[in-house]
């Protein structure tokens, strides 16, 4: 997936003069999972500063524009914290936002949309695809999902995310394939703790 952000943004519908600009600041990194969160193995790679970007930039689909999710424009404030495990697989990733009142909920309809547009698309010569394991992921509160990178010569590659929200904050998890639903589960659990 390619990420991208920026601090102004246009929102649908809104001519020049009434652009929503975004002063959102760098949130509360307590709210970030421990690299012991993930297991054994894992440690944290804060080198990144500045504000990250909305987890769910999927520039490469021909059916994504970034104007037309406008939630993400409404972030107060967003913190961010990659994980690298001890035999140089793959990295997790994950993102903490606070969004302006009745935005968070705007934001998980603008990710199911994206979810919906951007299913299945073509990427230099492999097939990208995202399918809902479970809506209703941790009695409500979450969503899990599974994204594919389908290569032609190798097998599949497979990250699950976990997006959970909580009042106007939302969690978004992203996990390389940890060979079981349960440890999948147990980070997720992890992640729910962190937002207090």
């Amino acid at each position: 997936m390619v990420l991208a952000t920026g601090c102004h943004r246009w929102e649908p519908g809104v001519g020049p003069d009434q652009r929503h600009t975004v002063n959102a600041e760098l949130g509360d990194r307590g709210m970030l999972l421990r690299a012991g969160d993930l297991g054994s193995g894992w440690r944290a790679d804060d080198g990144r500063t500045g504000l990250p970007p909305w987890p769910w930039e999927q520039d490469d689909c021909p059916n994504y524009r970034s104007s037309d999710y406008s939630a993400k424009s409404h972030r107060r404030a967003a913190v961010e914290r990659y994980y690298r495990p001890s035999d140089g697989s793959s990295q997790a990733h994950h993102v903490v936002e606070t969004y302006e009142p009745g935005w968070a909920e705007r934001n998980v309809d603008d990710v199911r949309r994206v979810l919906l547009r951007c299913a299945s698309y073509p990427v230099l010569g492999s097939q990208v695809s995202f399918d809902v394991v479970d809506s209703q992921y941790l009695e409500g509160v979450g969503m899990l999902i599974r994204g594919r990178i389908g290569h032609a010569d190798k097998p599949n590659t497979v990250t699950y995310f976990v997006m959970v929200k909580r009042g106007e904050t939302v969690s978004t998890v992203r996990l390389p394939d940890l060979g079981s639903r349960a440890a999948v589960d147990s980070i997720a659990a992890q992640a729910v703790v962190r937002l207090g």
